[in-house]
C-alpha cells in the first residue's frame, strides 16, 4: 500500500474511533466530522489568543471551509468589525463579498483588505459594483419594471442593508422633490453615518443612459442646499442599473463637480470560482 493512501486511512480510523470514544463519554456532539473540524482549527489558530470570543463556533466551522486564508481572513475580521450573525456571514460568503471588493484593488490593496477587513477611505470604497440581490430571489428572465424592483429592496431592507455594506441608514423612498412647482421623485434616500452624508439611490432595470446620470445631478445639488444640516458632507449618488458602458458612464460623469457612481447589479450569486481566480491574477502580480 502507497505510504500516502496508508497514512489517510490511519488517519480516518484515528478520527473515528475517537469520535467513538468521546461519544460514549460525553455523549452527542462529537461526530467525526466535528472532530475532523476541531482539528482544522487547532492547526489554523495554534494560538488561542488570536481566536475572537465575539464569533461563535457556527462562525468559525464555516470559515475553515474556506481554502484560501486571505479571503478566511477578510471574513473573520469584518465578521467582528460588523457584528455579523452567522447567517448574515454565510450570505456575505456565498455571494463573494472578498472577491467583489478585491476586484478593484492592487495586491497591496488586497493583501490589506485580508488583514484589516473592509476600511472606509474614501467614497469610493463604500461603492460596490456589481450589487448582488440573490436574496430577492427573482429568476434571471423575470421582467421587472424599476418600481417593483424598490418595492423588492424595501421589503427585503434588512437584506439591502446588509448588501449595501457597514454605515447604511434606511430614509425614505419616492423622496418628493419640488423644483418650480415641478415634482421629482428619488427611488430611495439613505444617509451614511461613516461618512456623514446622504445617499441618493436610483434603480434602473435597464442599461443606464447619459440622461439617467444628467438626472442625478440636480437631485443631489438639492440635497446640498435643502437636506444638508450642519456637519454633513456633500451628498453621494449611486445610480444602480442592469447594465452600463463603461465610456457612457466616464463622459458623463466627467467633470462633475458631484460625486456620482454606477453600479450593476445581478439577481444571482456571482461565479466564485472565476472571481478567486481574478483575485490570484492580482496576488500574483508584481
Amino acid at each position: 500500500m502507497p505510504e500516502g493512501k496508508e497514512k489517510a486511512e490511519y488517519g480516518s480510523s484515528l478520527l473515528t474511533n475517537l469520535s467513538k470514544d468521546l461519544k460514549t463519554k460525553y455523549g452527542r456532539g462529537f461526530s467525526k466530522s466535528n472532530i475532523y473540524l476541531c482539528r482544522l482549527f487547532y492547526s489554523k489558530y495554534p494560538k488561542f489568543q488570536t481566536v475572537s470570543g465575539k464569533l461563535s463556533w457556527s462562525h468559525y466551522a464555516e470559515l475553515l471551509t474556506i481554502s484560501d486564508d486571505l479571503a478566511r481572513s477578510f471574513y473573520e475580521k469584518q465578521s467582528i468589525k460588523e457584528n455579523w450573525s452567522f447567517r448574515e456571514m454565510k450570505r456575505q460568503i456565498d455571494s463573494a463579498l472578498f472577491q467583489r471588493l478585491a476586484l478593484s484593488k492592487d495586491k497591496k490593496g488586497v493583501l490589506a483588505l485580508a488583514e484589516k477587513g473592509h476600511e472606509l477611505i474614501v467614497v469610493k470604497d463604500a461603492i460596490k459594483d456589481p450589487y448582488v440581490f440573490e436574496f430577492l430571489e427573482l429568476p434571471k428572465d423575470k421582467v421587472l419594471k424599476e418600481r417593483g424592483l424598490e418595492k423588492k429592496l424595501v421589503d427585503n431592507l434588512q437584506k439591502f442593508l446588509l448588501e449595501l455594506g457597514k454605515g447604511f441608514s434606511f430614509v425614505a423612498r419616492q423622496f418628493k422633490i419640488t423644483v418650480d412647482n415641478e415634482h421629482n421623485f428619488v427611488d430611495l434616500v439613505f444617509y451614511h453615518r461613516i461618512l456623514k452624508c446622504f445617499v441618493i439611490i436610483d434603480l434602473k432595470t435597464r442599461k443606464v443612459k447619459h440622461q439617467d446620470i444628467g438626472q442625478m445631478n440636480p437631485y443631489l445639488n438639492y440635497f446640498k442646499e435643502e437636506e444638508n444640516t450642519e456637519g454633513d458632507n456633500e451628498p453621494i449618488g449611486i445610480i444602480i442599473a442592469a447594465d452600463k458602458h463603461e465610456f457612457t458612464v466616464k463622459y458623463a460623469t466627467g467633470g462633475l463637480a458631484n460625486k456620482i457612481f454606477v453600479s450593476k447589479y445581478q439577481l444571482y450569486l456571482p461565479d466564485q470560482k472565476a472571481l478567486e481566480n481574478k483575485v490570484k491574477e492580482i496576488i500574483d502580480s508584481r
